[in-house]
């Protein structure tokens, strides 16, 4: 027979016991530091705005709700609630991109680099 060769329990359990630790400790701080919010919730929300506004101006026929949303519609929107759980995030962000998807410019989260 061959022995194994390796830490032994009492290593191993202690050194497990310590990646726990450091696992839950970090996920403590990231925890306290965004609360609800993810590290990425900007780019969540600004993609919120740019997507609905986007679909608005697909839709619209005559141009006056998308002349609508560049005229403050997106702001009015956003105070309203209509801009759902991604604008939470990040109001200002979920209007940029309203506004950026309602003139029709390329969404600022495309591409590798930003």
């Amino acid at each position: 027979m061959h022995r194994h060769e390796g830490p032994s329990r009492g290593k191993f359990t202690a050194g497990l016991a310590a990646a726990v630790a450091f696992a839950g400790a970090v996920a403590g701080l990231l925890i306290g530091q965004y609360n609800d919010r993810p590290p990425w919730g900007t780019d969540i929300a600004y993609e919120g705005g740019f997507v609905q506004a986007t679909r608005i101006r697909k839709y619209d026929q005559d141009g006056e709700r998308t002349k609508a949303l560049l005229a403050g519609e997106c702001v009015l929107m956003e105070r309203q609630g209509m801009g759902g759980e991604r604008a939470v995030h990040d109001p200002a962000a979920w209007v940029a991109g309203c506004l950026d998807g309602a003139a029709g410019r390329p969404s600022r989260n495309q591409g590798i680099v930003r």
